[in-house]
């Protein structure tokens, strides 16, 4: 049986990034709960992160994924278009699972 070590750099890696985290954090909920209104400019870039986030995750997965995740996507941007999210996930999980049954990815 192998035991897990962590060397030093690593641990200090994973507390710095939980410190950078944290700070972030409370420091804009301690910014925002400061002002008396929020600014237009800064309730902009709030409405934008959601956008951002999503497109993180999603551009990823599909310019490097193979052509059965690519089609799934693209069945779920179409389904989301017209019906809510339980029935956009379904599709798309039954469009990857179709396309690796019938291309056998």
């Amino acid at each position: 049986m192998m035991a897990a070590s962590l060397d030093t750099g690593t641990l200090l890696l994973i507390l710095a990034a939980a410190v950078a985290t944290y700070i972030t954090r409370i420091g804009g909920y301690i910014l925002i709960t400061r002002m008396k209104s929020i600014p237009p400019r800064m309730e902009a870039a709030l409405n934008a992160v959601p956008a951002a986030v999503l497109t993180t995750l999603v551009a990823p997965a599909f310019f490097n994924g193979a052509w059965d995740v690519k089609i799934a996507m693209l069945v779920a941007l179409a389904v989301a278009l017209r019906f809510p999210g339980l029935i956009m996930l379904a599709a798309g999980w039954a469009a990857v699972m179709i396309c690796r049954h019938l291309l056998g990815l």
